[in-house]
C-alpha cells in the first residue's frame, strides 16, 4: 500500500489548481469586469489638518556654511584662537579631515544685533539683517552624518542612503499638485554641483511622478521643451492622443500604476511647452523687482533662481529646492564666505520681503541651511593646501525659516560657549522634517506609505514637532 501525503497531492494537483485560477481570470474579464481606471496621482488630495503652508521654498546651502562666522557669534573662541579645545569637549569625536586636538579658529568676522527682535547676525549678512523680524533661526541643529553626501541625503530623504522618497516628493504624494501646468516639485542648481546628486530629490519607492523635476539654468528650463523642427502642434496633439489611448488601454489590461505616471507626464510635457517658457521669462518682471534680487533675467543665477520660486509658487507649484554648492570651507573660510554670502544674502532676504509684500509669504515656508556646520577648530593641512578653513562638523549648526505659519523675528536653542554642542533647545534633523510636514497639515507619524512589508515615513521612527517655532 503507497501512504499519499501532501506532498503528492500539491505535485498532482498543482498545475490543476493553475488552470482554475487562469479560467476564474478569463471568465471575471468575459463577464465584463471592471477595468482598472486611470487615476490621477497629483490630483489635489486634503491634508490631515489645516496646514499653515501651502508650499515650500528650501534654500539648501549645499556644503555646509560656517554657522560660527555667520550667526552663532562666539567670544570665547577669540580667547582660545591658536590652542586647542579642551579634552572634555572632544570626547573622541570623529571629523573629516582634522585631528581633534586642532587649534581653535575664532570668529572672523564682526556680529550686531538688528531688528526689533535683537538677533545678532554677521556683517556678511546686511540684507538678511533687514529681514530678521520675520525669519526664526534654530541654532542648535544636529545631524547624524559628517560626511556631505550621506549628511545631504539625510537631510532631504531622512536616511542617508539613496532609496528613499525626498521631503518634496512626500509632500506631493500627499497633497497632490495645485497647478497641471507645471511639475509639482521642481529643482534648481546653481553652484557647482551637489554630492549627493539626484537622491536628493528622487522619489524612492513612492511613484516616479512624484521625482522632483531639474529645471537647468541655461536654454529650455526642460531638455526637448520645445518642439523638434517640422513637428507642428497639430501632429502633436495627434501623436500625444495616440499614446494616452494606447496607455490607457494597457492600464485597463495590466493595472500597472507606472503606465499611469508615463500618461501624466506625456501630459505634463504638452502643456510645459507652453508655460515654462512664460515662466522663466523674466523680463517681464517690473526694474524694482529684479533689482530687489539683484538678478539679471538673463543671467542665470541664485538670484534668478529665487525670483523663478517666487512666480512658481504663485503658479500654484508644491515643493521648491534651490542647491547652492561651494559652502565647503576647508581652506580660506573668509573668501569662501565673502563670495558665497554675495550670491545668496541679497536674494535670499528679498525672497522673504517679496513673498510678502505678495501676500504670499504666511502660505509659503521658506528653509534656509546647508547639510551640517563647520567646526570650532581650524583646518590646516600643507599637503592638501589647505590653510584657515573650517571642517565638517555634525553636532551643532544654524538653519532659518520664515512664513508658513513659522514664528517670526525668533530666535531657538543656543549651544555651549564654544559653538560646539547644544546647550538648550537642540534639534535634529528629523525634527525639522516633522516640523516641515506639520506646516503642510501632515501628521509626520501619519504620513505613511506601505513599500516591502512595511509602512515607511519620511523621519522613519524619528523626529518631533519643533512647537516652540509655529507661531
Amino acid at each position: 500500500m503507497i501512504e499519499i501525503t501532501r506532498r503528492h497531492f500539491f505535485r498532482d494537483c498543482g498545475y490543476g489548481l493553475g488552470k482554475a485560477a487562469l479560467a476564474s481570470l478569463l471568465v471575471g474579464n468575459a463577464r465584463g469586469a471592471e477595468p482598472v481606471r486611470a487615476v490621477d496621482p497629483l490630483a489635489p488630495k486634503e491634508p490631515h489638518f489645516p496646514g499653515k503652508a501651502k508650499a515650500v521654498i528650501h534654500l539648501f546651502m549645499t556644503g555646509a556654511p560656517s554657522q560660527l562666522d555667520l550667526f552663532d557669534y562666539k567670544p570665547a573662541l577669540a580667547k582660545l584662537e591658536g590652542k586647542p579645545l579642551p579634552p572634555e569637549v572632544i570626547k573622541g569625536q570623529r571629523y573629516a579631515f582634522i585631528r581633534p586636538d586642532a587649534a581653535v579658529l575664532g570668529p572672523q568676522f564682526k556680529f550686531a544685533k538688528h531688528g526689533k527682535c535683537g538677533a545678532e547676525l554677521s556683517e556678511m549678512l546686511p540684507h538678511l539683517a533687514k529681514t530678521v523680524d520675520d525669519v526664526c533661526f534654530l541654532k542648535a541643529v544636529h545631524t547624524d552624518q559628517f560626511n556631505h553626501a550621506p549628511a545631504q541625503i539625510f537631510f532631504n530623504t531622512g536616511f542617508s542612503q539613496p532609496g528613499r522618497p525626498s521631503i518634496g516628493s512626500w509632500a506631493v504624494y500627499a497633497l497632490g499638485c495645485a497647478t497641471k501646468e507645471l511639475p509639482a516639485f521642481v529643482v534648481m542648481s546653481t553652484g557647482a554641483g551637489i554630492s549627493g546628486g539626484a537622491a536628493n530629490w528622487s522619489s524612492g519607492f513612492l511613484p516616479t511622478i512624484y521625482t522632483g523635476t531639474r529645471f537647468r539654468n541655461q536654454g529650455d528650463p526642460i531638455l526637448n521643451v520645445s518642439s523638434p523642427a517640422g513637428f507642428d502642434a497639430a501632429l502633436q496633439k495627434d501623436t500625444l492622443d495616440l499614446v494616452a489611448e494606447m496607455n490607457k488601454k494597457r492600464l485597463g489590461a495590466v493595472g500597472d500604476p507606472e503606465i499611469a505616471t508615463r500618461t501624466a507626464a506625456y501630459e505634463m510635457a504638452g502643456r510645459l511647452q507652453t508655460a515654462a517658457p512664460e515662466l522663466t521669462d523674466l523680463r517681464k518682471e517690473p526694474k524694482k523687482v529684479l533689482d530687489l534680487y539683484g538678478a539679471d533675467p538673463d543671467k542665470p543665477s541664485f538670484a534668478r533662481a529665487c525670483l523663478l520660486a517666487r512666480r512658481m509658487v504663485e503658479r500654484g507649484v508644491r515643493f521648491i529646492t534651490i542647491y547652492h554648492e561651494g559652502w565647503d570651507a576647508h581652506s580660506d573660510v573668509v573668501g569662501n564666505l565673502r563670495n558665497n554670502c554675495k550670491a545668496t544674502d541679497q536674494a535670499s532676504a528679498a525672497l522673504v520681503a517679496d513673498l510678502k509684500r505678495k501676500g504670499l509669504l504666511d502660505s509659503t515656508l521658506i528653509v534656509w541651511g546647508g547639510e551640517f556646520g563647520r567646526t570650532p577648530m581650524v583646518e590646516s593641512n600643507p599637503v592638501l593646501g589647505r590653510s584657515l578653513g573650517r571642517d565638517h562638523h555634525p553636532q551643532a549648526f544654524t538653519i532659518w525659516m520664515a512664513g508658513g505659519g513659522i514664528k517670526p523675528g525668533a530666535t531657538l536653542g543656543k549651544t555651549d560657549e564654544l559653538g560646539f554642542h547644544p546647550a538648550e533647545g537642540g534639534v535634529h534633523v528629523h525634527d525639522v522634517q516633522a516640523t516641515i510636514l506639520n506646516q503642510l497639515g501632515f501628521d509626520h507619524e501619519k504620513l505613511t506609505y506601505r513599500h516591502a512589508g512595511r509602512d515607511f515615513r519620511l523621519t522613519d521612527v524619528f523626529g518631533h514637532v519643533i512647537k516652540d517655532a509655529i507661531a
